[in-house]
């Protein structure tokens, strides 16, 4: 049973008996937010679509006398099917086209599927049909997803042959084609599960100490469900990083081969065969390897992760457990205080939250209300809190300097570590942001000289941006690892805000430390009025945006662009700055937390909360630690 090039639903003799069983499952909802006043109960989705949506697919071959419209919608839906040789999908193709065509080249994503081309006339030898569509992401060819630019348009030509010899002798079969794949988006969500696979962050040569504190690095693909998914997972994660991620990253499997299917026993250990012909005296490499391999298999394992992960080479290995892989984890470096909310008050002071009361202030100077007429402190303005919880930066509400205090009760107020000539606020220093290295990140968006720059202890770096084409940075947030960066891009040509997702790489030496952030890609590209951003978990970012002639509202995006829900939150306009965390205290994620009509709120569950604070004195932000 498939769909013809009508869209129609027809029968297929050979089909009857072996097509599957289709379950699917659909929960979806929305958070509202009123444009003014307090927010409202939210409906939050339950897991998204392609998650719940499973559909058995298996492939038909051709039957005489089927046309080429015909042929060409059973080719595809037979290279998208649960098979992974392509052996049938190979059918509908000429000898020499089967033996060209390379399906692991990519796959292309379309909101929808047209064709074109007239109907062959009677005695033709060949045809063609041109297969359109809006593009909606690619996978590569090594299963990395990339969102397409808005408007983007898919347009690729199958050519038809009729066959002159063999057992298909006056059949109609393809004969050229492009190769990867071609699916809508149901088809790819049925067929495909986003993964992840880790590597190492490379050590900072300018760091203090360059070998501490080693984290792997999620990076982001997309596997065929059904087609021995943690083998596949294995195999990618071996064939090393995707091109983007490759510059910050190392893997100490690069070169290594999978050589048997990977096995996970029922008292969830895990087991991997690789080529390495000796592990004697190599102990450290086969660590390394092992935990590569443990977070990558235990991401395709949901709610029943590995418990242990055993390595073997020809000679030797190794294991690993979960304690032992859990100190590289992803997120390993968002700190113990990753979860601690704190907000500041319109008298300056800086609190603690605490469950549903109005919390305490934090000790030193920064619990403290500001006196009239100092100027040593910062007013109420812009802050961070390292993710220790031991310093904060603080930025005042005029953008012109930036102080970092500690939060002992010995601490002092210093000097500005830095200062902005910037006229006005809204051109001066913003969105400090830590990342689990204990680099403050900010920018200074001075209209002559808009600059990014990473405070290092008492150093401050100007850190060039690639790939800018005349936007201007207008606030960031780093990611825990301090290997990407979400700037939020301000272009002077349309003054749309778009967000892109950046590379920190570091050189230079502990005196003379430098950075660069490269390789930009979109993360939101239909999102042209992006007001805040944040980091939701380790491979997950936070919008607070809108589309275009749409009203502002809450997405939850992958670092590569892909949609992680199937529905956005629904925000309101008053709603100006949101705030999240990567830290995770195992399934249980943390709430969002929104600024609107200077008052702070929660999302707790389905509903958005007021978080009590003193009535004289209303809260103006409200952030996770970073």
């Amino acid at each position: 049973m498939r769909r013809t090039g009508s869209g129609r639903t027809g029968i297929r003799p050979a089909a009857a008996a072996v097509w599957g069983t289709v379950v699917a499952f659909l929960v979806t909802g929305c958070v509202g937010m009123p444009e003014g006043g307090p927010p409202e109960r939210v409906e939050i989705p339950q897991g998204a679509g392609a998650e719940n949506l499973q559909v058995r697919v298996y492939p038909v071959a051709p039957y005489k006398g089927e046309s080429p419209r015909d042929l060409l919608a059973g080719f595809l839906n037979a290279s998208n099917a649960d098979e992974p040789t392509y052996r049938t999908a190979k059918k509908y193709l000429t000898a020499s086209a089967g033996d060209r065509w390379q399906p692991e080249a990519g796959v292309s994503v379309l909101d929808s599927q047209g064709q074109t081309g007239a109907p062959p006339p009677e005695g033709a030898a060949s045809t063609e049909i041109t297969v359109t569509g809006g593009l909606v992401g690619t996978l590569d060819g090594k299963q990395s997803y990339q969102s397409a630019a808005d408007g983007e348009q898919f347009r690729q030509t199958f050519t038809f042959v009729k066959e002159d010899d063999g057992p298909d002798k006056g059949e109609w079969r393809i004969d050229r084609l492009p190769d990867g794949l071609i699916a809508d988006q149901t088809t790819f969500k049925n067929g495909y599960r986003a993964v992840h696979r880790y590597f190492y962050a490379l050590t900072d040569p300018s760091a203090e100490h360059p070998q501490a504190g080693a984290v792997l690095i999620p990076d982001p693909i997309y596997l065929r469900r059904r087609v021995d998914p943690l083998t596949a997972a294995a195999k990618a994660l071996a064939a090393g990083p995707s091109t983007w991620l490759a510059p910050a990253v190392y893997s100490p499997l690069d070169g290594v081969r999978i050589t048997a299917p990977v096995a996970v026993s029922d008292s969830k250990v895990a087991t991997v065969k690789v080529d390495v012909p000796d592990f004697g005296g190599r102990s450290e490499l086969c660590q390394q390897m092992a935990g590569q391999l443990y977070h990558t298999l235990a991401d395709q394992q949901g709610k029943a992760p590995i418990q242990r992960l055993e390595l073997s080479g020809v000679k030797g290995g190794c294991a690993i457990g979960a304690d032992a892989a859990a100190r590289i984890a992803p997120g390993s470096l968002a700190g113990e205080n990753g979860s601690q909310q704190y907000y500041q008050l319109d008298d300056g002071r800086m609190m603690v939250a605490q469950g549903d009361g109005q919390g305490r202030a934090v000790a030193g100077p920064l619990g403290q209300p500001s006196p009239t007429g100092q100027t040593g402190k910062a007013t109420p303005g812009t802050f961070a809190v390292r993710r220790d919880g031991g310093a904060v930066a603080v930025i005042g509400a005029d953008g012109r300097n930036l102080q970092v205090v500690g939060t002992g009760e010995g601490d002092k107020l210093g000097t500005p570590v830095l200062s902005s000539r910037a006229p006005t606020p809204e051109q001066g220093l913003a969105s400090p942001s830590w990342d689990g290295r204990q680099d403050l990140w900010l920018v200074d968006r001075d209209p002559a000289g808009s600059r990014v720059l990473m405070v290092r202890g008492g150093k401050v770096v100007e850190v060039p941006v690639a790939g800018l084409a005349g936007r201007t940075v207008k606030s960031l947030k780093v990611s825990s690892d301090g290997v990407r960066i979400a700037l939020v891009l301000s272009n002077p040509k349309d003054n749309a805000q778009t967000v892109e997702l950046g590379l920190l790489t570091h050189r230079g030496t502990a005196a003379d430390p430098k950075a660069d952030i490269t390789g930009l890609r979109p993360v939101a590209p239909l999102l042209t009025d992006v007001a805040s951003v944040a980091w939701a978990d380790t491979d997950q970012l936070l919008l607070l945006g809108k589309e275009k002639g749409k009203l502002q509202q809450l997405h939850y995006l992958g670092t590569d662009g892909s949609q992680s829900s199937d529905s956005p939150l629904q925000g309101g306009e008053s709603m100006t700055s949101v705030s999240a965390t990567e830290d995770r205290d195992g399934d249980v994620v943390p709430t969002v937390l929104a600024v609107s009509d200077r008052r702070i709120y929660r999302l707790q569950g389905t509903q958005w909360r007021e978080v009590p604070v003193p009535q004289e004195h209303p809260a103006l932000s409200f952030s996770y630690p970073g």
